[in-house]
């Protein structure tokens, strides 16, 4: 074998060490296991805390149940206490675990007794073990104790044993994920007697305790399922060591548990048989339910039942499914061998004699065809499953009695058309007709309907037309057998057009939940803001669910109430605090959860690739959703967290996008800035040094000519601190145009004289048509306008004349500035008025700040007027800027200005 090949036989497995880098995240768990109370596990526990408080190590007390042992008392002399919580509760003040105080103080190891404990009401978690676990996220090492008789599948074994209920309960993943698992172990006998000397319980208690649960039975029994569970777990951490080293097997052989549950009670015991199993066997479990595909769910009861099994079949450790089909054993052993199950465990009950004739249970289907698998048969006490005590008995015989009268009036009809029929025409045979009271009576109440009205049509077909008529009697032998043919027919009619029926309506029942996920996908594809998905989302749950829905999202680092239906609903303090729990923790927490379940609502989290990115609340009113309504719920938040993520990145985008344009507008705007103060300046600079140094020896000539550059600099510089200024007044909002009546002539005339003493070389042609009508706006704001635009054309416009015309055209006034220049190049020409914008010259220079037509843009429309710019195709020379100002009429005696 090569090399290479050696080495990846013998690396390491990744998913061990996958677990392994996440638990190095966390604070580590050790248990101590014991089989029942008093073997010693709280003594052995603050033993081992006062040797690491001598060794100076930080530890905290934060809670010990000493049950008055005074040698268990005396080890908690020296060792830091955390103080106890106090809560008032029906007139009496209880002492529990203070979270918040041991999360603050943060020790490195925290002693917590009694695993399996119930919180008080209003905590933040029912349970004790998650108390451990929010402290296991901190990174704080827990030291904890449990008796054997509270892990979850277990309790219906040790009930069985002792005939003692075990009211509290732990899930077996808690002790599965533990890093250290310590069993106190202590002889039966030896128990006994320290429980009769007083060391155990009060001596009023332990004589109930002697009678009842301590008994050496009881003990034994419990001691072995201790030992049992603590070897499981030293040879679970064996595995994980050989993994997460690459040392080869030999390890124990992958099996694989296939547990197939129903809506019956004796599921609950499948699961919890089938825990043990796969603890015992070391083998991944998988809990699947096979629910018939043709058939809508009538058994509200038995639905919900179901959904309580699969919550404890995944507090057990295992994985649940859903299985449509129709043939159930084809799709069992089909998802066994989809799933590589070795084995397959099932509830079974025996059946009666009757019953056995008819049809075979599953159990034995099963194992017929199972060929190379194991099947497992978890049998009830009863023999078949009681019958469900009706909730109203008058509408189950209400209900009885109208499929037999609809079966009844159905076969009555089609007596009467018969008999019609026979008076007017001789049918061989008649009793075809009947089959029509069947099939009607099938496709209007279902299956019962329709074997009563095959009934009812065998006994009238005999009465009415089978000789000797108008009795039950029946004189030829073939006509018995085709009365048989015929009752056979129907029935089997009946049956398959109710089947169909109940295919009809569970199909109709599914495209119409399809119809409305497709219309409410549709609907969040076309949204791209954030608050319409939002109500979209809250009220297509409350439509389907008909329930109060609450959805928060994050806003400025504080998660708040976005929407509600119906919409003044409010949230609490314990509402709020689960909120902000599923959010922070992604999880669930609320009303039914084991976090915060004192809230009204149950919170989800709305997960998208990107993180968490909402919380809905689903309000419970003490009824859990069934399987369908869950289903609708999840595709309905999967679809809203993906639009809501999509719309904050959408967001996000455009305000990237602004910054960018922004950064993009300032780095223009100090390369600008730059240029345009620095060459003035600089001359300005150089003017006057050269004045100040040799200006006595300069004739007057020099000096006028270093004058006129410091004047035409300054008047540069005046400028472009004029267009800065206009421009921010401009993008603030704050330019008010007045609306006086201006003479276009008068505006005209007077740019062109301050643009001919700006620009002295330069020609500048005007013509103004007669007449022109007065318009409203600003002239100073106009008159900046044209000087802006004969700027542009003086810089770009090449050694041909400026020319400026005005003209009246239908109810508007427009004027234009042309420069016979290169031209603008077709795809600049909407960006020229964009900030910052400018266009080369043929020495590859681009002169100017990029502001005057942006000005000059925000000046026209300030005025309610439009610009324009147009470079012809066809020339391929020449700029025209057109302005285009509204013509209204002008009342008497109007005051001009110029």
């Amino acid at each position: 074998m090569a090399d290479s090949d050696r080495h990846r036989e013998n690396r390491a497995d990744p998913d061990a060490l996958l677990a392994l880098a996440d638990k190095q995240e966390r604070g580590r768990l050790t248990v101590f296991l014991g089989a029942a109370p008093g073997v010693g596990k709280t003594y052995a526990m603050l033993s081992r805390a006062r040797r690491v408080k001598e060794d100076g190590g930080d530890i905290l007390i934060g809670l010990v149940e000493t049950h008055g042992r005074g040698e268990t008392a005396a080890l908690l002399e020296g060792v830091e206490i955390l103080p106890r919580r106090k809560i008032a509760y029906r007139g009496h003040t209880i002492e529990e675990f203070d979270l918040d105080a041991a999360l603050a103080r943060h020790p490195q190891t925290i002693v917590v007794d009694e695993l399996a404990h119930t919180n008080a009401p209003d905590s933040r978690h029912p349970k004790r073990y998650q108390d451990i676990d929010e402290l296991l996220a901190a990174g704080i090492n827990v030291w904890t104790a449990l008796n054997i008789q509270h892990l979850e599948s277990l309790s219906d074994v040790v009930a069985q044993i002792t005939g003692v209920p075990v009211r509290e309960q732990i899930p077996d993943t808690v002790l599965k994920k533990a890093d250290e698992v310590l069993l106190v172990d202590l002889p039966p006998a030896e128990l006994l007697e320290r429980l009769k000397e007083g060391k155990v319980y009060l001596p009023a208690n332990a004589v109930r305790a002697a009678d009842s649960f301590f008994r050496l039975g009881n003990l034994t029994a419990l001691r072995d399922l201790a030992l049992r569970r603590t070897a499981d777990r030293v040879d679970d951490q064996m595995v994980d060591y050989l993994k997460q080293n690459a040392i080869e097997g030999p390890w124990p052989s992958a099996e694989r548990l296939l547990v197939c549950i129903g809506p019956d009670a004796l599921s609950e015991k499948v699961v919890r048989t089938a825990s043990r199993l796969a603890s015992g066997l070391n083998a991944h479990w998988l809990v699947a339910s096979i629910e018939p595909v043709d058939r809508a769910v009538s058994d509200q009861a038995g639905e919900r039942r179901l959904d309580e099994t699969f919550r404890l079949a995944e507090r057990l450790g295992a994985e649940t499914r859903r299985v449509k089909g129709a043939d159930f054993v084809d799709e069992i052993l089909r998802l066994a061998r989809r799933e590589h199950a070795t084995q397959i465990v099932i509830g079974g009950r025996k059946q009666s004699f009757p019953f056995r004739l008819f049809r075979r249970s599953l159990p034995d289907a099963l194992m017929e065809r199972a060929s190379g698998l194991g099947v497992y048969v978890v049998t009830g006490e009863e023999e078949m499953p009681p019958p469900a005590a009706p909730a109203k008995p008058r509408a189950l015989i209400f209900r009885i009695l109208k499929d037999v009268g609809l079966a009844a009036a159905m076969t009555a009809a089609v007596t009467i058309l018969g008999l019609a029929l026979d008076e007017v025409v001789r049918l061989p045979n008649i009793s075809i007709i009947y089959l029509l009271a069947v099939l009607a009576s099938a496709i209007s109440a279902g299956y019962a309907a329709a074997i009563a009205a095959a009934l009812f049509s065998a006994l009238a077909y005999n009465f009415f037309f089978i000789p000797p008529i108008y009795t039950l009697t029946i004189a030829e032998p073939h006509e018995v057998f085709a009365l048989f043919v015929f009752l056979a027919a129907a029935m089997l009619t009946g049956g398959l057009t109710s089947r169909l029926r109940e295919q009809a309506k569970v199909s109709g029942e599914r495209a119409i939940t399809t119809q409305a996920l497709y219309d409410y996908s549709r609907k969040l594809s076309g949204t791209s803001k954030q608050d319409d998905v939002v109500w979209a989302t809250v009220t297509q749950l409350q439509g389907a669910l008909s329930r109060t829905v609450a959805l928060l999202l994050p806003d400025q680092g504080e998660l708040r109430l976005q929407a509600s239906w119906p919409p003044d609903t409010e949230l609490g303090v314990s509402d709020m605090a689960a909120a902000r729990w599923a959010f922070e923790k992604r999880e669930e927490a609320g009303s039914g959860t084991g976090t915060l379940p004192n809230s009204v609502f149950r919170f989800i989290p709305l997960t998208s690739p990107h993180g968490v990115v909402g919380v809905c609340g689903i309000q419970q009113n003490g009824e859990i959703l069934d399987g369908s309504e869950e289903r609708m719920l999840i595709a309905i938040l999967d679809q809203s967290a993906v639009a809501i993520d999509r719309a904050r990145l959408s967001k996000e985008r455009l305000q990237q996008a602004a910054a960018l344009e922004g950064e993009r507008f300032r780095s223009a705007l100090l390369v600008s800035v730059s240029h345009d103060l620095k060459t003035p300046l600089a001359t300005i600079t150089g003017a006057i040094t050269s004045l100040r140094e040799f200006g006595d020896k300069m004739d007057k000539g020099s000096r006028d000519d270093l004058l006129v550059s410091i004047d035409e600099e300054s008047a540069r510089l005046a400028r472009f601190l004029a267009n800065l200024l206009d421009m921010t007044r401009i993008e603030s909002g704050s330019v008010e145009a007045k609306r006086d009546w201006v003479d276009v002539v008068d505006v005209v005339r007077s740019a062109v004289e301050r643009s001919q003493k700006a620009f002295p070389g330069r020609a500048i042609e005007v013509q103004l048509a007669p007449e022109l009508p007065l318009i409203r706006g600003d002239s100073v704001l106009l008159g900046q306008v044209l000087f802006n635009l004969i700027d542009n054309a003086d810089k770009y416009g090449g050694a041909d004349p400026i020319r400026i015309y005005a003209r009246q055209e239908k109810d508007e006034v427009t004027l234009s500035v042309v420069d016979m220049g290169k031209g603008i190049p077709e795809n600049d020409l909407d960006q020229i008025f964009e900030k910052f914008f400018r266009r080369g010259k043929p020495d590859g220079r681009a002169p100017g700040t990029g502001l005057g037509l942006p000005i000059a843009r925000g000046f026209v429309e300030a005025m309610g007027g439009t610009i324009k710019a147009e470079s012809p195709a066809q020339k391929r020379k020449g700029t025209r800027m057109i302005l285009r100002f509204p013509v209204e009429a002008v009342p008497a005696e109007t005051e001009v200005a110029s």
